[in-house]
């Protein structure tokens, strides 16, 4: 059996919701998980990145207010500081992480969710 697909996601991102129609359209069945409700312990955050092969860096969404808050820009901060960080402030990672079974992508732009469907 395929392993299901798991959106990691806003429900208010744009990019969020395009992904969400993306999928319905398709028919493709994911659950669905707010991590801005329910934020993700370290140790998925490091997880997701890796099989993305995304370094955590690269997943920062700096134009958020607690990117300038915590100066992030000014300082070098050590990837397990970033994930830690991640961990905490939910809106500096960025979304739709999509993950089934041993692979994700970051779903900028959504279409790249395909990678994981074909």
């Amino acid at each position: 059996m395929e392993p299901g697909l798991t959106v990691y996601e806003k429900p208010t991102c744009s990019t969020c919701r395009r992904l969400f129609d993306l999928l319905t359209e398709r028919g493709v069945d994911f659950e669905r998980v707010d991590y801005h409700v329910e934020p993700l312990p370290g140790d998925k955050i490091k997880s997701l990145l890796g099989k993305a092969g995304i370094p955590p860096a690269e997943a920062v969404r700096t134009k958020e207010p607690i990117y300038a808050s915590l100066a992030l820009a000014e300082r070098d901060v050590s990837d397990d500081e970033l994930i830690e960080l991640m961990s905490e402030h939910p809106e500096l990672l960025q979304r739709p992480i999509v993950e089934r079974g041993d692979r994700a992508v970051l779903a900028r732009p959504p279409e790249r969710v395909l990678e994981l469907l074909a």
